[in-house]
């Protein structure tokens, strides 16, 4: 979730920051819901202030036999409770909005990044060894796969639609060969801790690792408490 302090400080820059992603400003709707809700923060502390002072004077007024005096300002903290009440309400109404609305702001890009509609605007940063160089002609991973039985993009495709490949044979043992590899390595080389997570979380769960709100048709709602985990990457 976005600091605050930026957009107050740096509207300008945070809207343009947005801009570079495609998406509209935003700093001004932020600010006014933020000072809308620092307002109301700012009334309930008068009014709780209020509140305890009249609540003194009720015990300072009976002290000096001023029952009438006392009976008024009973009736003024019972009214104050009331407002605070409501102030209360507002202000997390209003807390609630401002963090909704944050929480859907993706993440700003570095200054670096290049700007661009899609893919195509990428920017090589740098590149890491060679290329190497056949006496033959090479062909594609998926060329070879296919040729040699262990992807099926034609059953994938029936029962998934265009993208999805099945790994058959070797392919798919290696596939798990290798997920077990990595796991014993981690586990017995470099400290690691094996964990079976649980597979519900709590909404906390989501929003702290950023599945939600902007995933959340995407997700599989289990009851009102509990979302199916996407990955183990969030409950860890």
């Amino acid at each position: 979730m976005h600091d605050l302090k930026l957009v107050r400080e740096a509207p300008d820059a945070f809207d343009a920051a947005l801009e570079r992603r495609g998406l509209p400003p935003c700093a001004q709707k932020l600010n006014e819901m933020d000072a809308a809700r620092r307002a109301c923060a700012t009334s309930l502390q008068e009014l709780q202030k209020a509140r305890n002072d009249a609540s003194k004077q009720i015990g300072a007024a009976k002290g000096q036999g001023d029952e009438t005096r006392a009976q008024q300002l009973i009736g003024e903290v019972a009214d104050l409770k009331q407002r605070i009440h409501e102030g209360e309400e507002q202000e997390r109404q209003l807390q609630a909005a401002l963090d909704a609305e944050l929480a859907a702001i993706p993440n700003l890009p570095l200054d670096d990044v290049p700007v661009g509609p899609d893919e195509a605007a990428n920017v090589e940063i740098r590149t890491v060894g060679e290329l190497p160089q056949f006496s033959f002609s090479p062909q594609e991973h998926f060329d070879l796969g296919e040729a040699l039985g262990l992807l099926d993009f034609e059953r994938a495709a029936r029962m998934s639609g265009s993208r999805f490949v099945a790994l058959r044979g070797a392919l798919a043992r290696l596939e798990r060969a290798l997920a077990a590899f990595m796991l014993d390595l981690h586990t017995s080389e470099f400290g690691y801790i094996e964990v079976v997570p649980p597979l519900l979380v709590r909404d906390a769960a989501m929003f702290g690792t950023a599945q939600l709100p902007k995933f959340a048709e995407d997700q599989f709602r289990a009851g009102d408490e509990h979302w199916l985990i996407p990955t183990a990457e969030v409950p860890l």
